[in-house]
C-alpha cells in the first residue's frame, strides 16, 4: 500500500487541490497574499453543494457566485446543472486559483473583481442566482450584503446564502425574512463531511 498522501480531495464531484499540492504552491508563490480569506474550501460551500443536490437548479441557470473565492460552489453548479457561472470576489489574488480548478474540473468560470457595492442592477439582470458561502462574517458586511440581496431579490435573481451562524449573517437573515419573504434553514451534511450551516433563502420579486 503507498504511503503517499494524496494532494487533492473531491467535494460533491469537484476535485480540489491542497495546499501541498505543487501548483496551488506555485501560484502562492507568485501572487501577492490574499486579503480576504478566500484560500480554502469553507463548510458554508459543501452545504451549499448538498443543498442543490437536494434541490436541483434548471439547467443553463446564470449563477453569480459573491464572494467566490476559488469557486468551488460555481464550479458544482457549472459540472452538475450545465450553469452559465461568474465569480466575484474583492481579492483578485484568488483568480488564478479558481481557475487553476475549473481547468482541473473541465469548467468554464468567468471572473469579475468588485466588492458588494459594485454589484449593481445593471450586472444582476443577467442572472438568475446569486449564491454566496461565509461572505458575512464582520458586522459592517451585513448592511451592504442586505442591499445586494433587495437589489437581487428587485430585480428577479433568488439569492442562496450560507453560513455557520453567526451574528453578522443572524441579523442579515432577520431583515431578509421580514423585508423579502427569505426563509433560514439549518442544513446538515452527513459523512463523511460532517458539517452544518444556515441557509438563507431569498426568492425573486418576479
Amino acid at each position: 500500500m503507498s504511503s503517499v498522501k494524496p494532494k487533492s480531495k473531491n467535494y460533491f464531484g469537484i476535485d480540489v487541490l491542497k495546499m501541498s499540492h505543487p501548483e496551488i504552491r506555485h501560484l502562492k508563490k507568485k501572487s501577492d497574499d490574499h486579503t480576504h480569506h478566500g484560500n480554502k474550501v469553507w463548510d458554508s460551500s459543501l452545504v451549499l453543494m448538498d443543498y442543490m443536490s437536494a434541490f436541483p437548479l434548471k439547467r443553463k441557470t446564470r449563477v453569480l457566485e459573491v464572494g467566490c473565492g476559488w469557486g468551488i460552489t460555481g464550479m458544482f453548479c457549472a459540472k452538475n446543472f450545465n450553469a452559465e457561472v461568474t465569480g466575484v470576489d474583492i481579492d483578485s489574488y484568488v483568480f488564478p486559483f479558481l481557475q487553476l480548478h475549473a481547468r482541473l474540473n473541465d469548467v468554464e468560470i468567468e471572473t469579475v473583481q468588485a466588492d458588494f457595492g459594485k454589484i449593481n442592477g445593471e450586472m444582476l439582470i443577467e442572472f438568475d442566482l446569486l449564491v454566496g458561502g461565509d461572505i458575512c462574517f464582520w458586522d459592517d458586511m451585513t448592511k451592504p450584503l442586505f442591499s445586494l440581496v433587495k437589489r437581487a431579490h428587485n430585480h428577479g435573481v433568488r439569492c442562496l446564502i450560507a453560513d455557520p451562524g453567526r451574528s453578522p449573517f443572524d441579523k442579515l437573515a432577520e431583515k431578509a425574512c421580514k423585508q423579502l419573504g427569505a426563509e433560514v434553514e439549518r442544513w446538515n451534511v452527513p459523512h463523511p463531511h460532517n458539517v452544518s450551516c444556515d441557509v438563507l433563502d431569498v426568492p425573486p420579486l418576479f
